[in-house]
C-alpha cells in the first residue's frame, strides 16, 4: 500500500513558503521518497498571497497537478486567514499548522469550521530568537515536518544541515541560526503533538 502525503503551503510573496516547500522536497528526496515540489503565484509580487505544494510518497507519483484535496495545510501568514479559504478541501482526518501566537483553540474559529486537527507555532518569536530577523520559513518547514511525520526528526536535522551548509557556504553563521529554528520548532510543537 502506498503512503503519500499532500501539502499545500500559504504564504505571501517574501515569506519563503515557496522556499520551504523546495527544501522539504529535496530533503525527503535525499532519503529516498519521491517527491513533488512547486509554487504556484498570482500577481509576482512581494506580500502577494502565493501558493506551493508537496507531494510526497514512498511510490513513484504520476500526478502533476496542484493539489486540492490535502491533507496538511501550512498557513505562513496568519493574515490569510481573513482573506482565503486556507481550509479548501483539507481532509477531515488531516491537519493544519498556523504561523501565530495565539493557541490552537483560537484559530479554530477562523477555519470555516473545519474539525481536524489545528496546531499553531509562533514563527515570528522563533526566528527572531534564533536568526535576530523574521523569516518564518525554517520554523514552519520543521513544523511541517514534525506534524506530518513524512521523515524522523534526526534524519530532518541532519540532512537541513547539509542543505544550509551548501545553500550558505559563504555565510556559515547563518546555518547555526536556521539550525536552532528548527529544533526549537520541534521543542515548541512537542506538547501540542502528544494530546
Amino acid at each position: 500500500m502506498s503512503k503519500e502525503i499532500e501539502i499545500r503551503w500559504h504564504g505571501r510573496g517574501g515569506q519563503g513558503a515557496k522556499t520551504a516547500a523546495l527544501l522539504l522536497a529535496d530533503v525527503c528526496f535525499k532519503t529516498g521518497a519521491y517527491v513533488q515540489g512547486f509554487p504556484e503565484y498570482g500577481p509576482e509580487r512581494m506580500g502577494a498571497p502565493i501558493t506551493a505544494y508537496n507531494r510526497i510518497s514512498d511510490k513513484e507519483i504520476r500526478v502533476h497537478s496542484n493539489i486540492y484535496d490535502p491533507d496538511l495545510v501550512v498557513v505562513v501568514d496568519e493574515t490569510l486567514l481573513e482573506s482565503v479559504d486556507v481550509t479548501a478541501g483539507l481532509k477531515a482526518d488531516g491537519a493544519i499548522i498556523v504561523n501565530t501566537d495565539k493557541a490552537p483553540a483560537d484559530i479554530r474559529p477562523l477555519l470555516n469550521g473545519y474539525s481536524g486537527d489545528v496546531y499553531t507555532v509562533d514563527a515570528r518569536k522563533i526566528s527572531i530568537e534564533a536568526l535576530g530577523k523574521y523569516f518564518p520559513n525554517s520554523p514552519m518547514l520543521a513544523a511541517a515536518v514534525a506534524v506530518s511525520r513524512v521523515m524522523d526528526k534526526d534524519a530532518f536535522i541532519r540532512e537541513m544541515h547539509a542543505s544550509y551548509e551548501h545553500k550558505f557556504a559563504k555565510k556559515p553563521e547563518v546555518i547555526d541560526g536556521n539550525m536552532k529554528a528548527l529544533t526549537m520548532t520541534f521543542d515548541a510543537l512537542e506538547s501540542q503533538l502528544s494530546v
